[in-house]
């Protein structure tokens, strides 16, 4: 008995696979965020330098685009929160240990967006620089805190990661409870020198208050009073009420109405050519990572996401803030820079909400819980200045090894 041979057709004919590149990473959880992080010299020689290879690496990664939202294919969890990616080098620049590069990757675009920093995995950046042995040994005591200086690349900043060390290793379990973030984990204080974005000014229109002109369909009246601030990352804040909102609302009060995420993708837009960070609205889909939205609100009662109740009496304010066009399920710490800086800052939005006075922390309620961050303001020569703006996060590592991606994909 003879076997008959079988003809496939041309294009059902077997294929030559590539292997799968398997890549050295980490994955980290550092604030209310988490991401892949990668030592920069461990990445393909094609993606060590910024550019077409390197986006398609992370973007296959991530598991991005992805059209149905959800990122199965990749380690990104369909999030804002969740679609992060890092990479840490060695530091060029003087007096600093590690380059810190922040990429946020679009969930349904084939896009990493390289404009802004993230401040809750700015958290994680110490721990993973000293677990990867990119800093020097004579930094980190046997027992205490290891003060580790990381240079901000996408925004050329300066932050401080005060990282605990027992016993000569990075402690990451203990009793600091964070909201949003379920297990509690050891400490993590995180400075932010000099916040202002970029080389502009902290108020790139000059006011502390404009008037945001907008589409009549967007808000009614064609007018939203604004304050645009570069700290911490580019914001546009505007009162809750002026949109028919508390302050006090939660991701599903917001994120189901696709309606009111156009409406605030409409202020963002706007908002990012008044502020100069775009030339026409049109530009704004390609940069989706900056600036960000947030409104506020004076303190009322309100049960977060997690059932914990928040006092009105507990909060200066309330604030809510958009991420990648949804409503943030916490606060980004970049974000929480900028709340901090423009509460210091008397006659803001932020700091009218809060009582307008002077202060040098503010504590707010987000969708999660409550959060302070401080921040001391000076105006010098009329323009104000912040030196720092400082909070308390925690990191932890979730798994580290390899991350496998097609070859094909370089």
């Amino acid at each position: 008995m003879t076997s008959k041979k079988v003809h496939l057709p041309q294009n059902e004919l077997p294929q030559k696979h590539l292997p799968q590149l398997k890549v050295p990473a980490t994955y980290m959880r550092g604030g209310t965020s988490k991401g892949v992080f990668f030592n920069l010299t461990d990445l393909p020689e094609q993606a060590q330098i910024a550019g077409q290879a390197r986006d398609a690496l992370l973007l296959r990664v991530i598991g991005s685009p992805d059209p149905y939202g959800k990122q199965t294919d990749g380690m990104g969890g369909a999030t804002s929160s969740t679609s992060k990616t890092v990479i840490v080098a060695k530091s060029t620049m003087a007096d600093h240990d590690v380059d810190y590069l922040f990429g946020q990757v679009a969930i349904d675009k084939p896009f990493v967006d390289w404009s802004g920093n993230c401040g809750n995995l700015s958290a994680a950046v110490g721990s993973f620089a000293i677990i990867s042995g990119l800093v020097d040994a004579s930094r980190i005591p046997h027992n205490g805190i290891a003060v580790v200086r990381i240079w901000q690349k996408n925004i050329g900043k300066t932050i401080i990661a005060h990282v605990p060390i027992t016993n000569g290793e990075v402690q990451e379990t203990g009793g600091f409870e964070l909201d949003g973030v379920t297990f509690p984990a050891a400490e993590v204080q995180v400075e932010f020198m000099d916040p202002a974005d970029g080389e502009g000014a902290m108020f790139p229109t000059g006011n502390l208050v404009d008037d945001l002109v907008l589409p009549t369909d967007v808000v009614a009246g064609g007018v939203l009073n604004a304050t645009m601030i570069n700290a911490g990352i580019p914001t546009v804040f505007v009162n809750a009420k002026d949109l028919g909102y508390t302050g006090a609302e939660l991701q599903e009060a917001i994120n189901g109405d696709e309606k009111a995420l156009a409406m605030f993708e409409s202020i963002r837009a706007h908002g990012a050519v008044k502020m100069g960070l775009i030339k026409h609205i049109d530009e704004a889909a390609g940069r989706q990572h900056t600036p960000k939205v947030a409104i506020v609100a004076e303190p009322v009662d309100y049960t977060s996401s997690s059932g914990k109740s928040v006092n009105k009496a507990d909060i200066d304010l309330n604030v809510r803030a958009l991420s990648m066009g949804k409503l943030h399920h916490a606060m980004m710490g970049t974000a929480a820079v900028a709340i901090g800086t423009a509460a210091a800052i008397p006659g803001t939005l932020v700091s009218l909400a809060a009582g307008n006075v002077e202060r040098e922390s503010i504590h707010f309620g987000h969708p999660s819980g409550t959060l302070r961050v401080g921040a001391q303001a000076s105006l010098v020569d009329g323009e104000w200045k912040v030196n720092k703006a400082v909070m308390s996060r925690s990191a932890r590592v979730l798994m580290e090894g390899w991350v496998r991606v097609p070859a094909d994909v370089l």
